[in-house]
């Protein structure tokens, strides 16, 4: 299992925007029990030993407080996988390697609070948070590509992130949903969702190939018939 725990942070010296991310764990496992609410907040704070009114002051309470809890947990998690798979260890994989690896890290990180995942999907699931939550499986997305040393800058740009944002979150409901031991059905189905990506960027490849060479041929077959004076 992936341990994202580090030193006790000194939470006084922090702004709120750090206090969010540091406290996040700590909401995450409060939220196995709480649900992502204010319960699971206090309990958190009081499990850090970070000050309880700074910390409902970083998380205000209101329709979005769940979803922000959610957020700061989301690049947590994000800022574990920069740390623990920079892209010059990810160099020596295939591309396929990287992605798989890297979500597989995600996974192992929160597979101790399963349940603190489900409670997040639920609420995700709303539709007042449909769009913060698109939004952060295209940011998480985005850094996985990054990592992996995507340098592309057109179309597939969007494409591959929003395929693979597509692929994280089905492989997440199949985590939340699989007792197997050491949630293997699910790395399963992880690779199985990669492997069939793979297979569709490589015919696509081939096809944008072929229709670049579909000019050039079309401009051979007409001088054959409209010759050059």
């Amino acid at each position: 299992m992936t341990s994202l725990d580090t030193a006790t942070p000194d939470f006084a010296d922090m702004t709120l925007d750090e206090l969010r991310v540091a406290l996040a764990p700590e909401i995450a496992a409060s939220a196995v029990f709480d649900g992502w609410n204010e319960t699971a907040l206090v309990a958190a704070a009081e499990m850090a030993g970070a000050d309880v009114d700074v910390a409902k002051l970083a998380f205000p309470s209101g329709m979005s407080q769940s979803m922000d809890m959610i957020e700061a947990w989301v690049t947590h998690v994000d800022q574990a996988m920069e740390e623990a798979w920079p892209q010059d260890r990810l160099a020596e994989l295939k591309i396929r390697e990287r992605i798989r690896t890297l979500v597989a890290f995600r996974l192992e990180a929160v597979e101790h609070v399963d349940e603190a995942v489900r409670r997040a999907l639920s609420v995700m699931a709303m539709p007042h948070n449909a769009p913060r939550s698109l939004q952060l499986g295209w940011r998480s997305a985005d850094i996985m590509w990054r990592l992996a040393g995507d340098t592309a800058t057109d179309y597939n740009h969007y494409t591959k992130r929003a395929i693979l944002a597509g692929i994280y979150s089905a492989t997440l409901a199949v985590f939340v949903n699989d007792d197997s031991e050491g949630k293997t059905k699910t790395h399963e189905f992880l690779g199985r969702r990669i492997d069939g990506v793979m297979k569709f960027e490589k015919a696509k490849a081939q096809f944008l190939n072929n229709d670049r060479e579909l000019p050039s041929l079309t401009r051979f077959l007409g001088r054959l018939r409209y010759p050059s004076r």
